[in-house]
């Protein structure tokens, strides 16, 4: 019998966003959209079978819509988030996750640059931050660099009224305007989320880059139509702010899919459950090891709670300019194992959701 597991999703505190359709109903029980890589294929209800094609839906992809949704954060509401009430993750009988061509994009750049990764510069002598924090089960980041600006809060509403928070990610992108994060922080439980923002930056209740609001919120077709935790992964494209595209303002980490397994990785993330309180970006390190227990994903050791949820997983990580290739994203914890987080593996379903966000039109 396979032991349960809790995810690791939502937390308390901060910060105002973006998912409100035309009717707030309608969003959290109506029928998806089916996407490719380039962008919509065909509509219908949610998606199966064993292509890796992703399925989105709209956010807030009108100003007044979005004007609605950044006043609906008020300070109170954030704080008053609380963590998600999560199911035992659910696997679909197509839920090994397939593995195709290694491939990546660069993060220091505000292009899409593909190809392989490339090396990343070492870490100064007289600073040494990579010999600090190489095996950290969860402790303040301290070091700055770009993960202070790329790395934020997620929050939004889920359908059944209740605020809540993850993490997530800006990364570099055609569009300059794509946050990945986990499946379940854009929807759990049948039901999408709305009011969703990015709040990259979150510092103890500052906004230093702003608050930015979802248009569009994609999936893999196996989280959307059976939550299966293997393919935990999600992406949301956000709206110009003040004229300015979010890469444009905060830069953006590279995207690595198909990687080897088993390599050194870093998670960042907002726990803010116990004994944490979502006030600061919280990091783990160490070598990633494989769930041998009920899913195929990636294990590291790791303290953070929940709030944490959709943080990056960065392989390639460099201390020094706090610059990755994102390669997975806080997913779940089993009880039995608190001190061990896992994440999906990126694999083809994960670089499709990337793609297909990449192309839609930032408005």
């Amino acid at each position: 019998m396979h032991r349960r597991v809790a995810l690791l999703s939502a937390a308390a505190v901060a910060v105002a966003g973006a998912l409100v359709p035309a009717a707030a109903t309608a969003q959290a029980s109506g029928p998806a959209t089916r996407l490719t890589a380039t962008g919509p294929a065909a509509t219908g209800p949610a998606a199966t079978g064993l292509d890796h094609g992703p399925v989105g839906w709209a956010g807030a992809d009108t100003w007044s819509e979005r004007r609605t949704v950044l006043s609906y954060w008020t300070p109170q509401r954030m704080l008053a988030a609380r963590p998600l009430d999560t199911p035992a993750p659910r696997r679909s009988s197509r839920s090994g996750p397939t593995q195709g061509t290694p491939w990546a994009t660069r993060g220091a750049a505000l292009t899409t640059t593909s190809g392989r990764p490339y090396a990343v510069r070492p870490v100064s002598a007289a600073r040494r931050p990579a010999e600090v924090v190489r095996n950290s089960p969860g402790l303040r980041w301290v070091d700055g660099g770009a993960v202070t600006r790329t790395v934020g809060r997620v929050f939004f509403t889920t359908a059944d009224g209740r605020n809540s928070a993850c993490s997530g990610t800006a990364v570099t992108s055609a569009n300059e305007s794509v946050v990945m994060t986990a499946g379940h922080c854009v929807k759990l439980n049948g039901a999408a989320h709305r009011n969703w923002v990015f709040v990259p930056g979150f510092d103890n209740g500052r906004r230093p880059f702003g608050t930015w609001a979802a248009t569009t919120l994609l999936t893999t077709r196996q989280w959307n139509a059976d939550e299966d935790i293997n393919f935990d992964v999600a992406a949301a494209v956000v709206a110009p702010l003040q004229g300015r595209t979010l890469t444009d303002v905060v830069g953006g980490q590279g995207v690595a899919f198909n990687q080897p397994r088993r390599r050194q990785m870093f998670s960042f993330g907002y726990p803010a459950a116990a004994p944490f309180d979502g006030s600061r970006l919280i990091y783990c390190s160490g070598r990633a090891i494989d769930d041998t227990v009920q899913t195929r994903d990636l294990g590291l050791r790791c303290t953070m709670t929940g709030g944490s949820s959709g943080g990056p997983w960065f392989q390639g990580f460099d201390g020094s300019t706090g610059q990755g290739w994102l390669n997975s994203v806080n997913s779940f914890k089993y009880d039995f194992a608190p001190n061990f987080m896992f994440g999906p593996f990126f694999g083809d379903e994960a670089m499709a959701v990337y793609r297909a966000a990449q192309s839609v039109g930032a408005q």
